[in-house]
C-alpha cells in the first residue's frame, strides 16, 4: 500500500466502525429536497420565532467543510453545488446513536441532513438536524491552501479539488453552460438551425492551422481532427438550410498559453443572403444578450490588463471594457498608417519594396510572405495589442483570407472582419466566397504555399469546390471563440480557468 499520512490511516480505521454499525461507508441514494443558497435566500431576514412557527422541513446533502464539536451539541457546515449552509446538531434532538455516528465524521465527508430551518443568535440561516445520514467517507483530507499560487498547475490537473476548495472555479463551471445556452437561444430566435458536422475529416481545410493527424484502421487512411467546421456548414447552405450554426470542439496542434488550448470550442454560423454587416449585427447582439442574461451587466474587467488594482480600472485606461456602445469599425491599413505612417492602402508596393519597409520597421518576414502577409505582420507587430475596447477590424489582405470574397473596390483585400477585445481576437467573419472558379484558384495558391513549407495551408477540397458549382447563395459567415468569450464574461484570466480539463504537461 502507498505511504499513508497519519490522517489517512485514522480515516481508513473508521471504515470498520461504520461497517459494525451496519452502515455502508460509501453510501446510498439520498432524496435531496433543497439546496443551500435557495434556503438562505428564501428565509433571510426571518426571525427565530417566525421560522419556528413556519416549521420548514428540508433535506440537504453535501460535503462537510467545517466542524465545531461542543460536547452534546455541535455546529458544522456542508457545501453543495450552490454553496454552503450551517447545520446545528444536538444529541437531545437526534439521539445518542445518531450523535455518535456524527462524531465519526471528518472534514470532507459527504452527508445528508434532514431538519428544520432556523436562525442563530448571530443571524445565520441554519438547518437544525433531526436526522443525520452518513453517505461517503473521504479517505484523504482536503488540502488547506489548494488555490494558492504555488499550486496553480495542480488546480487544473486536479479540477475536482479546485471545484471543492475554490468558489470562483465552481462559479465559472456553472456560468459556462449558461452562456453557451444563451448563445443558442439568441441564434435560434434569429431563425438559425443548430447542426452537427464530422470531427474526423479526410482533408485539412476551413482554416489555416496545424492539425492533429490520426489513422482510420477500417479505411487504412490518415484523417485529421477538424481545425474548423466551415466547409461542411457551407455545404448545408448549398443544400438549402439557409441559416446554420454549430457549437463544437476544434483541434489545433499548436502552442498553449493564456488564450490557447489545443482542444477548444467555437461557434461557426452561416447566413444565406447575408454579408459582413449581417455578421457584425449578430456578433454584437449575441455578446450583449449572453452578458445581460447570464451576468447581468455590460461593463467587464479586461481579462488581459496589467492593471492589478481594481479601483484603478476604468474604460478610459483599458482596465474595463464596455460592450454597451456600438463597436468601433476600422481597417488594418488605417491602423498601420496611424501607428507607423506606412500607407499600404494607397501605395501599391512591390514585394521588394514591402520587404525593405518591413526591415526598416523591424517587422519579421518569412520566405513564403507576399505583400499581404507583410501587411498582416505589420498589424500584429504594431496594432493588435492596442485594440482594447470592442473593435471590428476590416480590410484584410487576400493572401491571409483564402475563403473570403474579394473587396469589389480593391481586389488586394477581402470582405472580412475580426472582432478584437482586450487586444485579443474573439471572432472572425467573412462575406463568404461562393465563386467556385475563384475558390479553386485560391486552393491552388494554398497548395503552392504548402509546398514551400507552410504546414498551416489548406489542402485542395475537390468535393467542396464541386458543391459550389451547384450554387451556394451569397452569405455571411462568422466563427466566435467560445472559450475566450467565456474568459471575458466570467472575468477570468486564462483559458484554463474556463475549460474544466485543459491539456497539461505530464507531471
Amino acid at each position: 500500500m502507498e505511504n499513508l499520512s497519519e490522517q489517512e490511516i485514522v480515516r481508513r480505521g473508521k471504515l470498520e466502525k461504520y461497517k459494525e454499525l451496519g452502515i455502508d461507508p460509501f453510501g446510498q441514494k439520498y432524496d435531496v429536497t433543497h439546496h443551500s443558497t435557495e434556503i438562505k435566500e428564501a428565509y433571510k431576514g426571518k426571525s427565530h420565532e417566525e421560522l419556528e412557527a413556519l416549521n420548514i422541513n428540508v433535506k440537504v446533502a453535501g460535503r462537510i467543510m467545517f466542524i465545531r464539536k461542543m460536547g452534546k451539541a455541535s455546529f458544522f457546515s456542508i457545501q453543495d453545488k450552490m454553496g454552503k449552509i450551517q447545520i446545528y446538531i444536538r444529541k437531545d434532538d437526534v439521539g445518542e446513536d445518531m450523535y455518535n455516528l456524527f462524531k465519526l465524521a471528518d472534514i470532507g465527508d459527504i452527508v445528508g441532513i434532514e431538519g428544520t430551518v432556523m436562525v442563530t443568535q448571530t443571524g445565520e440561516i441554519t438547518v437544525r438536524c433531526k436526522e443525520y445520514t452518513h453517505l461517503v467517507k473521504a479517505l484523504r483530507p482536503l488540502p488547506e491552501k489548494f488555490h494558492g499560487l504555488q499550486d496553480v498547475e495542480e488546480r487544473y490537473r486536479r479540477r475536482y479539488l479546485d471545484l471543492i476548495m475554490n468558489e470562483d472555479a465552481k462559479r465559472v463551471a456553472i456560468q459556462r453552460p449558461k452562456i453557451i445556452r444563451a448563445m443558442q437561444e439568441y441564434f435560434d430566435n434569429e431563425g438559425f438551425i443548430e447542426v452537427e458536422t464530422p470531427v474526423l475529416q479526410n482533408i485539412q481545410g476551413g482554416a489555416t492551422a496545424r492539425p492533429f493527424i490520426t489513422h482510420h484502421n477500417a479505411l487504412d487512411a490518415n484523417f485529421y481532427l477538424r481545425i474548423a467546421t466551415e466547409l461542411h456548414l457551407k455545404r448545408l447552405l448549398v443544400g438549402g438550410l439557409e441559416r446554420v450554426y454549430e457549437i463544437g470542439r476544434i483541434f489545433r496542434n499548436e502552442g498553449m498559453d493564456k488564450t490557447h488550448n489545443p482542444e477548444f470550442t467555437t461557434v461557426e454560423l452561416y447566413q444565406a443572403y447575408g454579408d459582413l454587416s449581417s455578421m457584425m449585427e449578430l456578433n454584437e447582439g449575441v455578446i450583449r444578450y449572453a452578458a445581460k442574461k447570464v451576468i447581468g451587466k455590460t461593463i467587464f474587467k479586461n481579462p488581459f490588463t496589467t492593471i492589478e488594482n481594481p479601483e484603478e480600472m476604468t474604460v478610459e485606461n483599458g482596465g474595463l471594457i464596455d460592450i454597451s456602445k456600438p463597436f468601433r469599425r476600422v481597417t488594418m491599413c488605417e491602423l498601420i498608417k496611424e501607428a507607423t505612417g506606412v500607407d499600404f492602402k494607397n501605395n501599391n508596393y512591390t514585394l521588394e519594396e514591402a520587404i525593405a519597409i518591413a526591415k526598416e520597421h523591424k517587422v519579421p518576414v518569412e520566405p513564403h510572405f507576399t505583400v499581404g502577409h507583410i501587411i498582416n505582420a505589420f498589424f500584429e507587430e504594431y496594432c493588435e495589442h492596442t485594440l482594447i475596447q470592442p473593435t471590428f477590424l476590416m480590410g484584410h489582405p487576400i493572401e491571409i483570407s483564402p475563403l473570403t470574397k474579394k473587396d469589389p473596390n480593391d481586389p488586394r483585400f477581402v470582405q472580412r472582419f475580426e472582432l478584437f477585445i482586450g487586444g485579443k481576437e474573439f471572432s472572425n467573419a467573412y462575406t463568404e466566397l461562393n465563386d467556385p472558379i475563384d475558390q479553386r484558384e485560391r486552393f491552388e495558391e494554398q497548395m503552392k504555399e504548402k509546398a514551400k513549407g507552410n504546414d498551416e495551408a489548406n489542402e485542395m477540397d475537390v468535393d467542396f469546390c464541386e458543391s459550389l458549382e451547384y450554387g451556394m447563395p451569397p452569405a455571411g459567415g462568422i466563427g466566435i471563440g467560445v472559450d475566450r468569450l467565456i474568459i471575458f464574461l466570467t472575468e477570468s484570466t486564462t483559458i484554463r480557468d474556463v475549460i474544466l480539463f485543459p491539456q497539461m504537461k505530464t507531471r
